[in-house]
């Protein structure tokens, strides 16, 4: 077993050491014969606790149980369901013989379904009954209407030729559906032979999971991340804050989403760690779930930690147990870092930046960087890859504090998008660079700042405008919880700064009183023409807030008032 000891970098090198060389199955189970009994997984709100061991057992018996079914390894399984815990039994018995486990949004509809079924050439189909408004089972009667008289594990349908098996995630029977407990039962009568056979099949290059990206801008791409991705990218994450086998990882984030299933599983799995897991996000129950875990590190989006800090019963909890954690996911606001890092005890806390792409992390700050760089920059680049700032112009190679477009090169590039080669060609460069489609730049310590998404600059009469610029410094005004920065069409200047806002209780706020607090303090042409009032942003299920969604509702409030 490697120890879990950070390697000194050798920038730029392509033969940096990786940290290992296995198959996820095969790294999980020498995690288990180091401590068997550790604690792996907690779920405080129903009282469950899997042993590395208990853990180990579970997933043996469902990935034979998947084998006596008919999968074998190459074939395609999607779960679609919010964190239960069995979301992370498919996730590593998948692993262990070489199944490639499609994570699908739980949000999805009977359109997105239809897309993903399709296009992942899905051959099985693990759901939960329901989740918020979307009920699952009544879409799949509606999309598969064959399931309810074809014999389990034999489903015939034209519209999705590849799909034969459908799994209930829970102990109830749905006519056309396996359940949970039968596939243990069913495996756990299957001999260990298949299992090992199946290990044998595949390395760590492998295709793992397919990683739907999150669809803000269009279609979601199936994103094929490997074992040697994946598992690597767990363990610089986790280097970063320091983590150990006494660490215990509160994830509030969604497993479909690298942030959960990468930044959290594999950051845990490779530092013998325990993840205490809240199944669906509440700010409550994560701040319960901290305090009554000892949990030493916290993870979320920015709106997560807002909504955390800003909970009227924040101050009734304990949470001096946290050390460290992540925020990331989104642009992050320094104020937000600064307050999670002194209100909340996280004075090692890190922000991370990557894609689904990426594996997903390439730069991130360090447990000991000073708390400038932690709520100014996305930190330094992870060791065993390449990141260049490249002008989206021209294609040169920017120096420091030069704007371009964020790169990367390295072990944790994806293999390519599922049946898009040319989209793979348009994000992947001859000379292998994942191109990001983002703005930053680097200073002359190495440490990356994000300015913001390439299609999300305003250009206002020629002038760039960086959303992030402006909201940031909008947070900085008295009672702005959040703010939102977009353009809208305008005739004069082809693109307008619209701001959408949402205020801190107790604060009542005005477009004119922040229209003038701005123009005191920023160029003119930065400051927005617009101020609307909001109580939610638009959000995807992993809480990124869906900037189109925010264009579209601006470009129609402006022509509303040149209309009035």
């Amino acid at each position: 077993m490697t120890e879990n000891t950070a390697v000194a970098p050798v920038p730029g090198s392509p033969d940096y050491p990786l940290h290992s060389e296995a198959t996820i199955g095969a790294y999980f189970r020498a995690q288990v014969a180091v401590e068997p009994d550790h604690e792996f997984i907690v779920y405080p709100d129903r009282q469950l606790r899997w042993t590395y061991r208990d853990f180990d057992i579970r997933t043996d018996n469902l990935a034979k149980g998947l084998l006596a079914i008919g999968m074998k390894p190459g074939d395609h399984l999607g779960v679609w369901a919010r964190n239960i815990p069995d979301w992370l039994t498919f996730m590593f018995a998948t692993a262990k013989v070489g199944i490639v486990l499609v994570t699908m949004n739980p949000a999805y509809k009977s359109h997105e379904l239809d897309y993903v079924l399709k296009q992942s050439d899905m051959c099985t189909l693990c759901i939960i009954d329901a989740w918020r408004d979307v009920d699952y089972i009544k879409i799949i009667r509606e999309l598969i209407p064959e399931a309810a008289s074809c014999e389990r594990g034999h489903l015939t349908t034209p519209e999705f030729p590849y799909l034969k098996n459908l799994v209930y995630m829970g102990p109830e029977k749905h006519r056309g559906f396996f359940t949970v407990p039968e596939l243990l039962l069913l495996g756990s009568h299957t001999p260990d032979e298949v299992l090992v056979a199946s290990s044998e099949q595949f390395d760590n290059n492998a295709v793992v999971n397919m990683q739907y990206t999150s669809g803000t801008t269009g279609f979601p791409k199936g994103v094929m991340l490997t074992h040697r991705n994946i598992l690597n990218n767990g363990f610089y994450i986790g280097e970063n804050q320091r983590l150990a086998a006494a660490d215990r990882v509160c994830l509030p984030v969604p497993f479909f989403h690298c942030f959960g299933c990468v930044l959290g599983v594999m950051a845990v799995l490779t530092h013998r760690a325990t993840m205490v897991v809240v199944e669906e996000f509440d700010a409550l129950m994560v701040l319960e779930a901290v305090s009554k875990e000892r949990a030493t590190a916290l993870y979320g989006v920015p709106t997560m930690y807002i909504a955390e800090l800003n909970h009227p019963l924040f101050e009734e909890f304990d949470l001096a147990s946290l050390r460290t954690g992540i925020i990331a996911g989104a642009a992050v606001p320094p104020e937000v870092t600064r307050e999670a890092m002194e209100r909340m005890h996280m004075t090692e806390m890190t922000n991370c930046y990557g894609l689904t792409e990426t594996s997903p992390v390439f730069t991130q700050t360090r447990a000991d960087d000073d708390d400038w760089h932690k709520q100014h920059t996305v930190g330094r680049k992870h060791p065993p890859v390449e990141v260049r700032v490249i002008d989206p112009e021209d294609g040169h190679l920017c120096g420091p504090g030069e704007k371009g477009e964020i790169c990367c090169k390295g072990y944790n590039v994806m293999k390519g998008y599922y049946k898009m080669p040319e989209a793979t060609e348009k994000a992947i460069d001859a000379d292998g660079f994942l191109h990001s489609g983002d703005l930053g730049s680097y200073d002359e310590d190495g440490y990356y700042s994000i300015t913001g998404r390439i299609k999300d600059m305003i250009i206002r009469g020629g002038e760039n405008i960086y959303p992030l610029e402006v909201e940031n410094f909008m947070l900085s005004i008295p009672g702005v919880l959040d703010a939102q920065v977009v353009g809208a069409p305008d005739e004069k200047y082809g693109e307008i700064v619209v701001a959408f806002v949402k205020q801190r209780e107790g604060f009542t706020l005005s477009e004119e009183g922040i229209r003038e607090t701005m123009i005191k303090q920023m160029a003119r042409y930065k400051v927005p023409k617009h101020v609307f009032f909001v109580d939610e942003f638009p959000e995807t299920t992993s809480k990124k807030v869906q900037k189109f969604k925010l264009r579209e509702l601006a470009a129609e409030l402006v022509e509303e008032r040149a209309s009035a």
